[in-house]
């Protein structure tokens, strides 16, 4: 037995997503989170980012175990991509963590599952790793911190938390169980620091519904709300908002309808159907009288929100008497893509509402200053380490902790890949190892290199059709004919694209004036076109259809 143990995050450090840490004991690993990352504007062709685990495939150690912490994407949603490259290991989780990720896994037909572990009950032994799950408040229900008890001490991993002692859900955090832990003697906390460059104290959710209500009551026409899918509490208060302001409910986005199904099912989110309506439902309600909440409030090209805003929702449309409430903050790294939507919206003439021009619309699931100093004076840990965060967040932390009275060397700023190797309660830094970015397709979930080659053997055998349309990027019209090439085609078959498939592209975007600002949904919408088109007019069957635009901006 050794008084040493190691840890190293392979995402989640300089990074808010991507969240993966190791604890290593003698010649075992235990994981603590599975996270996936998303591409920013500059990452052409990318729908996912997944943490490098080229480490964990190269060592010799055994991975024994997994923990999650809560129910977010960026802490769970690379389960299904990484799992099946690992050996068989047992992974715990709270409820409603486990749930959304067992879903998650099941959609993917990964045959891995998850344990759910209770708060009554929440101790779990991983080899020489006892961990004890910690509730905490944060804005997906059965959020944990876990404490970590190890032969060579104790770490408290105190992801994604803030202090609402009065949230929504009435489930406040376990204060005495924190402090209960933590009498043991912690180590090194690693704590959440996205909001360490925010003064003051968490508000509370309770302060959202009057707002809500308010807003519902003041608009003539919709209102739609985009929020994080999986934040029941906020779900819940717009259902009791719309409930008093006599709105019906209509729910869109494929996530936000997954994660209420599970929700429901659990018991943590009402159900009332006299309350809720389907999408065909809508038209025949007067606008005043419609709430719709709506899956895409980080701007994501194609989401619900998106396809509302360029108008591709049947018989719904956004007019200049609606209201938009954006009820989250923005992720770091796609504030271009959420002020475009914004900026789009507002064309239309509609009122929106977001964090930065109204603050009591949205309440964040981060802790701020106070929450995470009066983390440090619970935990009283020898070390302080902040995670989940940016470089910026990571230096506001450690000025935190200076307060707080930890020295410059008590406070370990971190990279991706880099080890701190805990002994004899000191600290020092091991091994750093090299992390790459992993661009992923979100649909067959192989790394974009393999996708390649799938696709080039694919299209040697099946042929393929190249449409080159290009577009006026501030009328959304056509520039001249669309080029059709095609390969593996019948004569006539070849002939009919480069007339009729031609035509049926002009004319159907003829009707989408104005600036295109998504252009991944304007190539699905090309894509769709012709997939139609193709499978209707040849005997050819259709088995991926991707678009490619030359733009005039």
């Amino acid at each position: 037995m050794t008084n040493k143990v190691s840890f190293m995050p392979l995402g989640g450090i300089s990074d808010v997503t991507k969240n993966m840490y190791l604890y290593e004991y003698e010649d075992t690993i235990l994981i603590v989170d599975c996270g996936l990352g998303f591409p920013n504007e500059t990452m052409l062709g990318v729908d996912l980012l997944l943490p490098d685990i080229s480490y964990l495939l190269s060592t010799k150690k055994k991975i024994i175990g997994m923990a999650l912490t809560h129910g977010h994407e960026d802490h769970i949603g690379a389960l299904p991509y990484i799992l099946p490259q690992l050996p068989s290991f047992p992974i715990y989780a709270t409820p409603f963590t486990a749930a959304l990720s067992n879903e998650k896994l099941k959609e993917f037909g990964v045959v891995n599952k998850i344990t759910s572990v209770p708060f009554e009950n929440s101790n779990v032994k991983i080899g020489a790793f006892d961990l004890t799950f910690v509730r905490v408040t944060h804005s997906v229900p059965d959020t944990s911190n876990i404490f970590i008890k190890t032969p060579a001490g104790n770490f408290y991993h105190g992801s994604d938390f803030k202090f609402d002692v009065t949230p929504y859900d009435g489930k406040k955090t376990d204060f005495s169980k924190i402090t209960k832990l933590s009498s043991q003697g912690v180590l090194c906390l690693m704590s959440d620091a996205l909001g360490a460059d925010r003064p003051g104290a968490s508000s509370t959710e309770l302060d959202l519904l009057p707002r809500m209500v308010e807003e519902m009551r003041a608009t003539t026409g919709k209102i739609i709300l985009t929020t994080y899918s999986s934040n029941i509490s906020r779900l819940n208060q717009a259902l009791s908002a719309a409930a008093q302001t006599g709105r019906k409910v209509c729910f869109f986005g494929r996530s936000l309808l997954k994660t209420t199904e599970i929700a429901r099912r659990m018991g943590y989110m009402r159900s009332d159907k006299n309350l809720e309506i389907e999408q065909g439902q809508i038209k025949n309600f007067k606008d005043q009288n419609l709430l719709l909440i709506v899956a895409g409030s980080q701007g994501q090209e194609g989401s619900a929100l998106s396809r509302l805003v360029n108008g591709d929702i049947k018989d719904i449309f956004l007019k200049s008497t609606d209201t938009v409430i954006f009820s989250s903050d923005t992720i770091p790294g796609n504030e271009v893509s959420v002020n475009t939507l914004i900026d789009e919206i507002s064309k239309i003439g509609a009122k929106v509402l977001h964090t930065d021009v109204a603050d009591d619309i949205h309440v964040s699931g981060h802790g701020k200053q106070y929450d995470l100093m009066l983390m440090m004076s619970l935990v009283n840990a020898k070390k302080v380490m902040p995670i989940g965060s940016t470089f910026r967040h990571t230096a506001s932390y450690k000025r935190l902790a200076k307060k707080m009275g930890y020295a410059d060397g008590d406070v370990l700023a971190l990279e991706d890949g880099q080890e701190v190797i805990f002994e004899n309660g000191t600290s020092r830094f091991g091994q750093k190892i090299p992390i790459r970015n992993i661009y992923v397709d979100q649909i067959s979930g192989e790394e974009l290199d393999t996708f390649v080659l799938r696709d080039r053997e694919k299209l040697s055998k099946e042929g393929i059709v190249v449409i080159m349309v290009e577009l006026d990027s501030n009328t959304g019209q056509v520039v001249g004919d669309p080029n059709i090439i095609a390969r593996g085609f019948s004569n006539s078959e070849v002939s009919d694209l480069n007339s009729k498939l031609s035509t049926e592209i002009k004319q159907n975007l003829s009707k989408k004036k104005g600036r295109v600002t998504d252009w991944t949904y304007t190539r699905q919408f090309i894509g769709g076109i012709a997939e139609r088109f193709i499978s209707k007019k040849t005997s050819f069957g259709i088995a991926s259809c991707r678009g490619s635009l030359d733009t005039i901006k």
